[in-house]
Order: structure tokens, then sequence, then C-alpha cells
């Protein structure tokens, strides 16, 4: 299962561990929003992906 994880904000601490919980023996993609705005991208990786969770 591929794992899309989406950043609005660069992750603390507690969010990476939590990214690395729940990612745990899957493939992921981080998308650092708040450093890459390129949207189309974004949608493309979406498709591509099983799960997609959002990190404010």
């Amino acid at each position: 299962m591929k794992t899309l994880h989406i950043l609005k904000t660069e992750p603390d601490k507690n969010t990476e561990t939590l990214m690395d919980i729940l990612s745990k023996g899957e493939e992921a993609t981080i998308f650092r929003l708040y450093e890459d705005r390129d949207f189309e991208k974004l949608i493309d990786l979406i498709f591509e992906h099983d799960k997609t969770i959002s990190w404010w």
C-alpha cells in the first residue's frame, strides 16, 4: 500500500513520529506543500497513492 503525506507546515517531532507509525511497512511519499506549490503534481500524487493523509 502506498501512502501520501501532505504537509502544510514543517512537521514537529510528534508529527514525524506519527507519520512513521502510520507508514510502517508501506511505501510513503511526503509532499511538502509549504515548499512546493505545484498543485498539478500534488493531484497526480494523490491518484497514484492508496491513502492520503493531510497534516496541518
